[in-house]
Order: structure tokens, then C-alpha cells, then sequence
């Protein structure tokens, strides 16, 4: 039986979902290292709706995150409540504005944000089983609430977003686009993306480092 990662998704779109090229990149880089996975992504209200050519709120429209999530993962989608870290092997967080809309309030809030309980509870899952754990983009940010202090991670050279992560615990460290940050002690993998690339091949690189370290340390 091939190892199996859980893809933890916020939604569909860059500026209040996960964003697109990063989910698509990372589950094409599983396919392609023969991994299975399954995606997850919470049922509730987005924080709001971006008209993503305008970069407008489109005001009184709702929608549902997971709903939206399911467009991406071609409606094969699981509620994250569902999410059970003992049947996995990995976790993978891409990135998007929902990781810092829907599954943590960082957007408003900064550095005295709240995260999504039941991301808490799943992420927490992982973390003391020792299986490693992927962010990319902004994601990471949410790693000093998810797991805990005094673990390194980066989400490229953002001195406002880095200065967040030192603020509540966390250990950033600058990175460029193409590369990653391991947290050998914590199992926790870390890269860029749209952070910092300015086409979908600079994206791509980092993201498939990330997904092949994650593979490797499943086997550690």
C-alpha cells in the first residue's frame, strides 16, 4: 500500500482560498512520486468572497469553504473535521489568502490571530505522531499556533510576515523561492511559493523539493 498524505485545503482562489497553481503543483508532484492522498478542507462560511479580477469584496455574496475547495480537488474532498492523522502518513498545507482568512484570522488579526480548532486538533495529530507536516506561502505563519514555539520555518523574505512568526514563537528563516527550510527536530517543511515567485515554474521548483522531502522523511 503506497503512503498516504492528507492535502488540507481553504477554499478555491489566491486571494480567500488556496491558491490554485500551489494545490495543483503539490498534488501533481504526489502523483508523480506514486503517494496517495485525499483532501481535506473545513465546512464552514468563508471570511468573505474576492472578486479575483478586480481584487474587490464581493459584497453579500457567501460562500462555503469547503464547497469551493471541492472545485479544486475535482469534488473528491472530505471535511476537515473528518481528518484522522492515523490514517496518514504526511500532512500538506498549501498556501493562499483562506490559510490566512479561513483557517487562521493572521489577515485581521496578525500575530494575535486565532487558528481553526479543528485544523488545531488535526495538525496536533500529526505533529506528536512525529509525521512530517508541508506548508508553503503564507501557511506557515501558523505554525507557531498550530504546533508550538521554537520551530523554524519560512515563507521566503517578507520582513512583516517574519516578524509575525518571531513575535509569536516561531523561528523564520529567509529563503528564496526555489528552496526550502527543514525543521529536522519538529518533521516540519517549508517553502515560498507565491510568497515570492513570479512564475509558475519559480513556484513549481520549491513546491516539488518540499513534497520530495516530505516523502523522505516519511521513510526517516
Amino acid at each position: 500500500m503506497s503512503k498516504q498524505v492528507a492535502v488540507i485545503l481553504s477554499g478555491c482562489g489566491v486571494f480567500d482560498g488556496s491558491e490554485i497553481y500551489e494545490t495543483t503543483l503539490t498534488l501533481l508532484r504526489l502523483d508523480q512520486l506514486g503517494l496517495g492522498y485525499r483532501c481535506f478542507a473545513p465546512d464552514i462560511t468563508q471570511h468573505h468572497v474576492i472578486d479575483h479580477r478586480s481584487g474587490e469584496v464581493a459584497d453579500g455574496e457567501v460562500r462555503n469553504v469547503l464547497s469551493e475547495a471541492a472545485r479544486l480537488a475535482r469534488g473528491e474532498i472530505q471535511p476537515l473535521a473528518e481528518l484522522v492523522a492515523d490514517d496518514f502518513d504526511a500532512v500538506i498545507l498549501p498556501g493562499g489568502f483562506g490559510a490566512a482568512k479561513n483557517l487562521s484570522s493572521f489577515a485581521e488579526d496578525g500575530a494575535e490571530m486565532q487558528v481553526l480548532d479543528e485544523l488545531k486538533e488535526a495538525l496536533e495529530g500529526f505533529h506528536e505522531a512525529r509525521k512530517p507536516i508541508g506548508m508553503m506561502c503564507i501557511s506557515p505563519v501558523m505554525v507557531p499556533r498550530l504546533l508550538g514555539e521554537g520551530i523554524a520555518v519560512t515563507i521566503g523574505q517578507d520582513p512583516g510576515v517574519s516578524g509575525a512568526i518571531s513575535a509569536m514563537g516561531g523561528l523564520h528563516r529567509s529563503c528564496g523561492v526555489e528552496e526550502i527550510v527543514v525543521d529536522f527536530e519538529h518533521r516540519v517543511v517549508t517553502t515560498p511559493a507565491y510568497m515570492l515567485a513570479t512564475r509558475i515554474s519559480e513556484a513549481a521548483t520549491g513546491i516539488f523539493k518540499l513534497v520530495d522531502r516530505v516523502d523522505e522523511l516519511m521513510d526517516l
